[in-house]
């Protein structure tokens, strides 16, 4: 249990420090914004909160005191709340009202870390085992400060999952958007770990010895801030990541054509702007390659109209994990397969599509186009190739 509690610890201080790291990169270009500034400081507080939750998992002193790393642990974690509370007042309010609220925060900041600093004295926290701290204790004064600690973590927590849902709505951009939904998850995981913690305390103080339930709390803690790590630095790699998301589907749909489209190149080999040559890998400019392939595509399934018999004799799936969409597929890639062999034996069927495009198909939709073409490529695919 101990290994796992100390793994929590640096999971979280890693993906604190990855955090911090990653917006130290764009220091040069956003020093001069406040909200900026305030994420440093925020970031700052989180990686010395798991940074001194892995010392006091593998010491019982730093710097020569007693359970001191607990008690920076608890203030930063306090200061660290505080800070992306203000965050989100940064992000969401009224310059104004956001100063008014700052104030309001800072002073529950200074009020909780003095109490919690005066009742580690008082319970002469130096001298005591670091168990009590841990894992919570049936004294008095030790009870009282890891219950007021637990309160400091609990209501910013609320908090922000309460504001997070109406700011998202007014939000327009949409980076922001995702980092405040992100930042209601975390704050739930977050208070979820505040409920297991305090059951810790509680039944620790009773007798009650709850086994390996106890490190429910540490899982809870790490998810929460490896969630929050994300939130606090999405709004700069989130346009990134759609791109790179947004590229590999489209090298997928563009990879899954190929069997279509070489095949309609092989019986009509006008419909290519440029010769073949490496068009299967060569990504350099994808944006331009899906869009020929699709035009391409499209001249070849009209110059083969002529071949395509309107009731072919064809293999459509059927059954209950099948929907309509994916039967139409496989009855348009029949009609393909069967309309290839058909040209290449030189046989037009008496019922042929020699007029007409692609139906009810909206080929001004270049998205649902794509999308509907890799369906009729896969489907093909799986019919085998008229090769």
């Amino acid at each position: 249990m101990h290994t796992i509690k100390t793994l929590c610890f640096v999971i979280a201080a890693l993906s604190s420090y990855a955090a911090l790291l990653y917006r130290l990169c764009q220091a040069r270009r956003s020093w001069r914004d406040n909200a900026y500034r305030a994420l440093l400081i925020t970031l700052l507080f989180q990686c010395l909160t798991f940074t001194m939750g892995a010392v006091a998992m593998t010491s019982d002193s730093f710097l020569g005191v007693g359970n001191l790393a607990i008690l920076v642990m608890h203030v930063s974690a306090v200061s660290f709340c505080v800070s992306a509370q203000i965050i989100l007042l940064r992000w969401a309010v009224a310059e104004d009202e956001t100063v008014r609220r700052t104030r309001y925060w800072l002073m529950a900041g200074f009020a909780f870390n003095a109490v919690l600093v005066g009742l580690f004295f008082a319970a002469d926290g130096p001298a005591r085992q670091a168990s009590d701290f841990n894992t919570g204790s049936g004294d008095g004064l030790v009870l009282t400060y890891l219950l007021v600690f637990i309160v400091s973590q609990a209501v910013p927590c609320v908090t922000i999952f309460r504001q997070c849902g109406p700011y998202a709505r007014m939000a327009a951009n949409a980076s922001l958007r995702q980092a405040l939904r992100l930042l209601s998850v975390a704050a739930v995981v977050l208070f979820l770990y505040c409920l297991a913690r305090t059951v810790n305390i509680l039944t620790a103080a009773s007798g009650i010895d709850i086994g390996d339930w106890q490190v429910a709390a540490g899982i809870f803690s790490a998810a929460g801030i490896v969630i929050l790590s994300l939130s606090l630095t999405i709004s700069s790699w989130w346009p990134s990541a759609a791109k790179l998301v947004e590229w590999s589907g489209s090298y997928r749909s563009y990879r899954s054509l190929y069997p279509l489209w070489r095949d309609l190149y092989e019986s009509f080999p006008d419909i290519a702007l440029e010769p073949p040559g490496t068009s299967v890998s060569g990504v350099s400019d994808l944006d331009y390659r899906l869009h020929r392939r699709v035009i391409e595509i499209r001249d070849g399934w009209r110059d083969l109209r002529p071949y395509i018999d309107r009731a072919p004799r064809g293999v459509v799936p059927q059954g209950p994990g099948t929907n309509e969409e994916s039967r139409q597929a496989f009855a348009e890639a029949a009609q393909i397969r069967q309309a290839l062999l058909a040209k290449r034996a030189g046989t037009i069927p008496d019922d042929n599509k020699d007029s007409g495009d692609f139906e009810d198909r909206d080929t001004g939709n270049f998205t649902a186009e794509v999308a509907w073409l890799t369906k009729v490529a896969r489907a093909y695919r799986k019919l085998g190739t008229a090769r």
